[in-house]
């Protein structure tokens, strides 16, 4: 008869007990920022299917109305806005009891053009939401995530943030900055046991990027087609992302098995090394 000890080929009895490692989330309170439409109803819809009670918001109230009647909990809130926000977290407080897993989706895309063009409001606004809002949403869900056994935050970067981007620069910097506050709370709240990890698109199919690229082409001189053409062709694998690509890493990092993924930048970009 052997015996085995904890990390020589047995498991712990508590370990066993305690810990989940599959993609189940039932019993997760979640919270999606901008989680009406777009990335933001794919990941809200993901986890929901996965047992979750998601909670989403937007600024938007026809997509506010119309996740209401997927049965997912949503109010028009703006995260740009503190007293919005606080407002949230007091409404999520009453209705779910708690929160587990914060994912700021909420973003703009923000101005296009060579810097010196660029309006300064413009520039403001796209860091007011990109990066503030996250700030904001994570300052005031703290003392839920705190109570939470397993609390995890998944903040929206980009492609964008870790590669340069021609006349996209408000965009490209706000969305560094992210990476830049999850490496930082991911050391600030790692004893508090939760974990926070961005993820980072990259150009994803759908009504956003088809006027990101209008804007572009706008900018090159070039027809859209072909400006649409180097966006497809940006990755190694020759396609845009979807929606539900984000939304699969999204679950990932909620789940039982990215228990000890904390502090990174997850790519689901298809490979890309350069931005157009």
């Amino acid at each position: 008869m052997t015996h085995g000890r904890p990390g020589h080929g047995s498991i712990h009895p508590a370990h066993k007990e305690n810990e989940v490692h599959d993609l189940d989330l039932t019993g997760r309170r979640v919270l999606v920022t901008a989680g009406a439409a777009g990335i933001g109803l794919a990941i809200a819809a993901a986890m929901k299917d996965r047992g979750a009670e998601v909670f989403v918001t937007d600024v938007n109230p026809a997509a506010v109305e119309a996740a209401q009647g997927l049965g997912l909990h949503a109010v028009v809130s703006d995260v740009s806005r503190e007293d919005d926000v606080v407002a949230l977290m007091a409404l999520l407080a009453e209705r779910l009891g708690g929160l587990d897993v914060l994912v700021n989706n909420a973003g703009v895309a923000g101005p296009t053009g060579p810097v010196e063009t660029l309006d300064t409001d413009a520039w403001k606004f796209t860091f007011e939401v990109n990066v503030h809002g996250q700030f904001l949403c994570v300052k005031h869900a703290l003392p839920m995530l705190k109570s939470s056994p397993d609390g995890s935050i998944i903040n929206m970067s980009s492609a964008a943030g870790r590669l340069g981007m021609a006349g996209r620069s408000p965009y490209s910097a706000s969305k560094w900055a992210v990476i830049g506050f999850t490496k930082s709370l991911a050391i600030e709240l790692g004893e508090c046991g939760i974990r926070v990890n961005a993820i980072c698109p990259g150009a994803v199919d759908g009504p956003r990027i088809d006027a990101v690229i209008e804007a572009k082409a706008a900018m090159l001189g070039k027809p859209v087609a072909e400006v649409a053409a180097l966006y497809r062709g940006q990755s190694s694998l020759g396609r845009l992302a979807t929606a539900d690509d984000i939304a699969g890493m999204a679950v990932f990092l909620s789940s039982g098995l990215a228990r000890t993924v904390n502090g990174q930048a997850m790519a689901v970009d298809g490979n890309t090394e350069k931005l157009y």
